[in-house]
């Protein structure tokens, strides 16, 4: 499908002029360079020079206008509850505050009665209680055309790989989790690595403890030191590599509907040049018609 065509002049110098001796050349308005054919009210709405108005997103709540999704999304994380009450779900609120609020209540029961590994999977229960949240907010979000960059980028910012899958570009979840997934992998191996080596320079440099390992304290800090900062690349990796995945489901969910056509083409015809207003004035012009040479790139 051909979605664009770009036309490039080429002039032919004064022998190519009808009268000779007199300078053919062409005018152009000022106003072709100054020219905004972006006129569409929804792009300027969707204009990035204001993040987030806490007027718009509560008048989205009273259902006075409609918000983006991304407005949506950022005022649930700080008023929870508020997705669903924007797509019109309230119903969900009390499951949405009960599980929330039961978790962190009963993580905090534990943590005061020195159970702390329960207390930390209700910490964690929370926490996934709080992401159900937003991600219910998400996948109810209307309107929603498909592609919607917005919510291929919150998909992808609340599960790795699922923007990817929202833009039917299933070949690219191999990459993405596979390369996530060995970072992580290589993470907690390195991280492995040196908790055990800190352990041995802390028992070996120790006077008092009687360390007999064949591993030295000057060994042990090296291999600590070593593991320490893999493991810290392990971390930029994880988080570039999450960053780039949100970047490339928005910005394909953007480009969804752009196709290049093969029928790429090179037009030659010839054209006459004509100064400006030459056809609606009466009176004789200082500049002359002129024959040039059209070259068209069809793609």
């Amino acid at each position: 499908m051909r979605y664009g065509k770009l036309i490039s002049t080429l002039f032919v110098a004064a022998a190519c002029a009808v009268l000779p001796g007199v300078d053919a050349s062409a005018q152009f308005r000022t106003e072709a360079f100054t020219q905004q054919y972006n006129d569409d009210p929804a792009a300027a709405a969707d204009s990035t020079d204001r993040l987030f108005s806490l007027k718009e997103y509560f008048g989205g709540l009273r259902h006075e206008n409609e918000i983006k999704i991304g407005t949506m999304t950022a005022g649930s994380a700080v008023f929870i509850g508020g997705a669903q009450i924007y797509n019109r779900q309230a119903w969900k609120l009390p499951i949405v505050y009960g599980a929330i609020g039961g978790s962190l209540g009963a993580g905090l029961l534990l943590n005061a009665k020195d159970n702390k590994k329960a207390a930390t999977w209700c910490f964690v229960g929370a926490g996934v209680a709080y992401w159900a949240t937003l991600m219910d907010g998400v996948v109810n979000y209307r309107p929603n055309d498909f592609p919607h960059p917005g919510t291929a980028t919150l998909y992808s910012f609340l599960v790795p790989g699922l923007g990817q899958i929202y833009n039917h570009e299933y070949w690219k979840l191999p990459i993405y989790l596979g390369a996530m997934g060995f970072a992580v992998h290589y993470y907690l191996d390195c991280r492995t690595n040196y908790e055990r080596f800190r352990n041995i320079y802390l028992e070996a440099s120790d006077s008092e403890a009687a360390y007999s390992g064949p591993i030295s304290a000057d060994q042990a800090l090296y291999y600590r030191n070593i593991y320490r900062r893999y493991r810290d690349y392990s971390v930029l990796a994880i988080a570039a590599l999450y960053l780039l995945q949100v970047i490339d489901a928005n910005v394909f969910s953007y480009m969804h509907n752009f196709e290049v056509d093969d029928d790429i083409s090179l037009r030659v015809a010839p054209t006459m040049i004509l100064p400006e207003y030459q056809l609606a004035s009466n009176k004789p012009l200082s500049q002359q018609a002129a024959f040039g040479l059209r070259l068209g790139f069809n793609f």
